[in-house]
């Protein structure tokens, strides 16, 4: 098993995309410093210790009234990809360890399969897992240019060989009827396999993509068995790809040519100069495909009928995310990574730069965004000076989650937790709208109203307004007098004044605003729809 080193260009660049803090992977160190390593026993080891409160966890689990998290046994396992089986049971791949673990909700226990065939010190990013109906448990490894087959029956591990030229990384992967499809972000393909075959014959059907030297993101697959993906090149923008494989499957079967032209199954569909980085991407109950946005705090509806774009934004991240200890963040952003669908149509993201899980509804155009209480100051801004890190500041480095019913579990990859949202908690605010649109033209500024109403029996101390706008041209303001902060009274809805202005220069079109409030646990608000003639 060739091992390959992990670039940390590729890494922070690509992938983690983080802006405001330099970071080093363990092993990257300077010519001729020797770090120091207490040894332990314990996967901690392949850390020297002056890294291992960044990369092993900085706390006990934590919870709210609508979080709860529990800690991983097994020390400093950076647990990643994390899925959910029929029975309830949690599934996560662990970077640290090469091992799968099992979490049981009702009893709230872990188990952890040792990897008899991972090499000692192995490190591999896992972003992709999914889970078969005949009970075994397909996951990426992106160091050693894998697949792994894990048989929850038999508790045994199969390694199937990724087809690689030396720059493969296969990333996101979902088992869809009966093939399995990855995406190989930097091998620019998209790849099926056959989940009945094993290790000794693997065939791979590989499709690149249509745009050369760039990336392939995440994928979806619309109820036409069209997968949609998509291609982009780092802060330069791409595009978004159907790929028509029933069409293209068939006419192979039907051809006696081995491969077919592969422009003649695909339709191309320009991303918005405002798209930069779309790595999740998921299919709609409509049938429209949404993306989230890695390098902003955006994302992105595409309707297939209309080819149309419209962008949305998630709130501002609290302070407690970056610190800003030294003023280093100008413009804080939360930066959406992966998106799916729930079995209510409502879309989830995970928010990195927020701490957040986030569930938009697209029929109310209301998001709530749940905040994730742990978090390692290591990721932010977070020493005041005085070499003592700040408590309750950083980031939990929420890479992956998955949605069970009205539950979402989520791992912590740098708190070395796992956690779950339960969306069925009541929230404690409402947002009413006096109207869902509003109409302007260039130059103009128009009066808009809303109204934060309490829903529990309490009063809520230190509510803060959610006022974004998705474009530079448009702005939202305070009038009367209103504090951005206040206490919410449980028998006094609190009405809010805006005024939504569009500038000289704004462009006609569709736009969307969000209005709303948070607490330091969640953020409950609304979109209005802004028409500019």
């Amino acid at each position: 098993m060739k091992k390959k080193a992990i670039i940390i260009t590729i890494f922070f660049g690509f992938i983690l995309l983080s802006s405001t803090i330099m970071i080093t992977l363990p092993s990257i160190v300077p010519e001729g410093d020797t770090p120091e390593m207490t040894i332990t026993g314990t996967p901690a080891d392949n850390f020297p210790d002056d890294q291992r409160a960044q990369f092993c966890g900085s706390g006990d689990a934590k919870s709210t009234d609508y979080v709860q998290e529990f800690s991983i046994p097994t020390t400093c396992t950076n647990p990643l990809a994390i899925v959910s089986d029929y029975d309830g049971n949690v599934w996560f791949a662990q970077t640290n360890t090469g091992n799968l673990a099992k979490f049981d909700p009702d009893t709230e226990t872990f188990t952890e399969y040792d990897n008899p065939s991972w090499p000692q010190g192995g490190r591999s990013m896992m972003w992709g897992i999914d889970y078969a109906p005949d009970g075994t448990v397909w996951y990426t490894d992106e160091t050693y240019d894998s697949v792994w087959k894990f048989s929850t029956i038999d508790e045994k591990y199969e390694r199937l060989s990724y087809p690689s030229e030396g720059n493969s990384l296969p990333q996101k992967l979902q088992v869809h009827g009966s093939q399995i499809i990855v995406n190989d972000f930097t091998g620019n393909k998209i790849t099926f396999l056959d989940p009945t075959q094993s290790d000794d014959n693997v065939n791979y059907l590989s499709i690149p993509s249509p745009i050369d030297d760039s990336v392939t993101a995440d994928f979806a697959v619309d109820e036409n068995n069209n997968v949609w993906f998509t291609n982009w090149l780092f802060q330069q923008g791409g595009v978004l790809v159907k790929f028509d494989q029933n069409g293209y499957f068939d006419s192979v079967a039907n051809s006696d040519e081995e491969h077919l032209p592969l422009l003649d199954f695909i339709e191309i569909y320009q991303l918005p100069p405002e798209l930069l980085t779309p790595n999740g991407s998921v299919v709609a109950d409509d049938g429209t495909i949404w993306l989230a946005d890695t390098t902003t705090s955006y994302f992105f509806n595409f309707d297939p009928l209309t080819k149309v774009f419209t962008q949305y934004v998630t709130s501002d991240p609290l302070p407690s995310t970056y610190g800003n200890q030294t003023g280093v963040v100008k413009t804080p952003i939360s930066r959406p990574y992966w998106i799916e669908s729930d079995d209510q149509g409502r879309l989830v993201f995970n928010a990195q730069t927020a701490n957040n899980i986030s569930v938009m509804d697209p029929k109310s155009q209301s998001l709530v965004e749940y905040h994730i209480p742990s978090k390692n100051p290591y990721w932010g801004d977070c020493d005041p000076g005085t070499g003592l890190m700040l408590a309750d500041c950083g980031l939990a480095q929420i890479f992956d989650f998955a949605i069970d019913g009205e539950k979402i579990w989520f791992t912590e990859w740098v708190e070395n937790n796992i956690g779950v949202v339960d969306t069925s908690v009541p929230l404690p605010l409402e947002i009413q709208f006096e109207s869902n649109s509003i109409t302007l033209a260039p130059g103009e500024t128009k009066h808009f109203n809303f109204i934060v109403s309490p829903k529990s029996q309490k009063d809520l101390l230190g509510v803060s307004l959610i006022l974004s706008p998705t474009h530079d041209f448009l702005n939202v303001d305070l009038v009367k007098n209103s504090p951005k902060s206040f206490q919410l009274d449980f028998d006094a809805p609190r009405p809010i004044h805006t005024s939504i202005h569009a500038s000289e220069d704004a462009i006609s079109g569709t736009y969307k605003i969000l209005l709303g409030a948070q607490s330091s646990d969640v953020a409950i608000s609304k979109f209005v729809t802004v028409t500019i003639e």
